[in-house]
């Protein structure tokens, strides 16, 4: 869709919601907000997920902001709102009222009751976090109102366009979203100004200590959900080719997988599956050697940066921005073929020279250790978020 496209969509919509948006507006005067608030965060859900995660660690770095929070969509497991219960932090979860074809005239509703909150408040603040509610909302909001966007995904880059002349920063959580979205507007012969508003910033995870660890044999884990894009069965594929070779490696499982993996190859495997706790996750990331993914796509790699944290080695798939963290070799191992087969057996390969190269393994953890400590801190992360979104 071109950006001419996108934008006429936008305006016939906003013809046709009118009403329905000013209903809501007199909605948003008669009840307004019993507090002040200023930052308004809109999120899609908490369920539990890489995009979320960063969602709750924003917050957590301005909850003395006393941010409302705006959920849109239909929650499949809400595992990580937790994180986002911080005290005077306004919770509004609208799914009930919003996701809903049948009733769509109700989300207009909403769009204008919240504009009029945020139109209220003094210097107003409105970021997106993967939530289209929050395109949504912003045409009704006042010119002063400074809009941010962070995008994980280049799923929606053609509809979010329409609204890129509203929005004052646009985040990407990589660099291959970012440049996805330049050459969007280089074919779109947008001006310079667009451009200006696009940077990229790195999210965080916990760092620990660094700390060796030693298995008699190769600790393989992956870690993730079952979805189609993550191609688990190639991951299966090579743990049953190992083992029937009889090559010393051992394969488990994070993760909503186990209808996936087929049951000759769970006997041999390791199968925790989802795993809640912080600490139980904790002592799998720490008694693993590697990382495996075989993604066809990949958005958001905190997975990675998680276990890069930890001084592990990470071999995947050279897809999207998993290259921009991992450089083959140095603090990493990269998948380069394309054809599944293929892939199964690079990925044998790969694993392989660790097992009969300990020192490269453990040389390439320790790069992948200190690439996370000059990336990922969370004070860094926490300074440009305020910085951003409360100018502190």
């Amino acid at each position: 869709m071109t950006y001419r496209a996108a934008v006429l969509k936008r305006n016939v919509e906003l013809v046709i919601m009118a009403p329905f948006v000013l209903l809501g507006k007199l909605a948003g005067h008669i009840y307004p907000l019993k507090q002040h608030r200023s930052v308004f965060l809109f999120f899609p859900s908490s369920d539990i997920g890489g995009s979320v995660k960063v969602n709750a660690d924003i917050v957590e770095c301005i909850k003395d902001q006393k941010p409302v929070i705006v959920f849109s969509k239909n929650p499949g497991n809400n595992q990580f709102r937790d994180l986002f219960k911080k005290e005077d932090v306004l919770i509004i979860d609208l799914h009930k009222y919003i996701d809903n074809k049948l009733y769509h005239f109700i989300n207009f509703f909403f769009r204008g009751m919240l504009s009029t909150w945020i139109n209220k408040a003094k210097r107003p603040v409105m970021f997106g976090g993967e939530s289209l509610f929050f395109y949504k909302v912003i045409p009704h909001v006042k010119k002063e109102t400074k809009i941010i966007e962070l995008c994980h995904l280049n799923t929606w880059i053609n509809f979010t366009q329409a609204f890129a002349k509203y929005i004052d920063l646009r985040i990407f959580s990589t660099p291959k979203i970012k440049r996805d979205v330049e050459n969007q507007y280089q074919r779109n012969h947008l001006p310079q100004s667009f451009f200006d508003k696009l940077v990229f910033i790195d999210n965080k995870v916990d760092i620990p200590v660094y700390e060796e660890i030693t298995n008699n044999i190769l600790q393989v884990v992956y870690i993730g959900r079952g979805a189609p894009q993550k191609r688990v069965h190639l991951i299966t594929e090579m743990a049953r080719r190992m083992h029937e070779s009889g090559i010393a490696a051992h394969f488990s499982f994070v993760g909503d997988v186990e209808k996936i993996i087929p049951g000759e190859i769970k006997k041999y495997v390791t199968l925790y599956g989802q795993v809640k706790g912080e600490k139980e996750l904790h002592d799998i990331y720490m008694r693993s050697d590697v990382l495996i993914l075989a993604s066809a796509y990949e958005g958001l790699p905190i997975v990675i940066m998680d276990m890069m944290a930890r001084g592990k080695v990470i071999i995947s798939t050279a897809v999207d921005g998993i290259p921009d963290y991992i450089t083959h070799g140095d603090n990493g191992l990269l998948i380069t073929e394309k054809e599944e087969g293929k892939i199964v057996d690079q990925g044998i390969e790969l694993l392989n020279l660790l097992i009969t190269d300990p020192a490269l393994k453990k040389e390439i953890g320790r790069r992948s250790y200190d690439y996370a400590l000059k990336h990922f801190s969370g004070e860094t992360f926490c300074q440009t978020y305020r910085k951003i979104l409360v100018g502190q």
